[in-house]
């Protein structure tokens, strides 16, 4: 399995704003749809932050993790007994993923890209 990305999640309402304040510090938006919105440096694109008004799982997670192999992750996490927060689901924005629930209570967005 390879991790491509690790990103923190902060939940919001206000997408507009945390664009234009993270936008001062040299983050620009790369992903905005609407209820969730990605900013990332344009110099390294892996460093990134979301901000997310969740509408699509039950919770918002603290973290997004971007795996090659999804459902091998998922596989792996169910094996140990991990709590799944949110089921291996295909998304109509073109991921796959699930949430877990980490050994300190938080919730972890394991993802793939489907055309990746």
């Amino acid at each position: 399995m390879t991790v491509r990305r690790v990103v923190p999640d902060a939940h919001t309402h206000a997408l507009a704003e945390n664009r234009d304040f993270y936008g001062l510090l040299g983050l620009e938006e790369v992903m905005n749809l609407g209820w969730v919105m990605a900013l990332a440096s344009p110099s390294n694109p892996t460093a990134q932050l979301l901000f997310i008004r969740e509408e699509t799982a039950p919770v918002v997670p603290d973290l997004s993790i971007e795996v090659d192999d999804v459902d091998a992750v998922h596989a792996a996490v169910l094996a140990s007994g991990a709590e799944i927060v949110h089921p291996l689901t295909d998304e109509p924005w073109g991921v796959r993923r699930f949430f877990t629930r980490d050994p300190e209570g938080r919730v972890v967005n394991v993802v793939s890209h489907r055309d990746a």
